[in-house]
């Protein structure tokens, strides 16, 4: 299963458990909130870790900007656009 795919079931699960998304929003105020966001997935049968999650948003921005305009780097990278972490938390809240 792709990261997409987790955090698209672990979105799912958020928004009909208050208890899990609680956790998932509780992870912003850690020390390392990416660390404790992927321990809650582990917790839950779902194995992200961070440099996981980290690289497939970069992969995810970068396939789309090669997929527009011919390919090319036209445009700058808007803040938090490849950050699946804060995606996710913005989704449930």
């Amino acid at each position: 299963m792709d990261i997409m795919t987790m955090l698209d079931e672990l979105q799912a699960k958020a928004l009909h458990d208050q208890k899990i998304k609680n956790r998932f929003l509780d992870t912003r105020h850690a020390e390392e909130p990416i660390s404790a966001f992927c321990q809650i997935c582990r917790e839950l049968g779902y194995e992200i870790y961070e440099m996981e999650l980290i690289c497939a948003g970069e992969t995810f921005h970068a396939a789309m900007k090669r997929s527009t305009n011919g390919g090319g780097e036209n445009s700058p990278m808007l803040e938090g656009e490849d950050d699946f972490y804060e995606l996710f938390l913005a989704g449930i809240q």
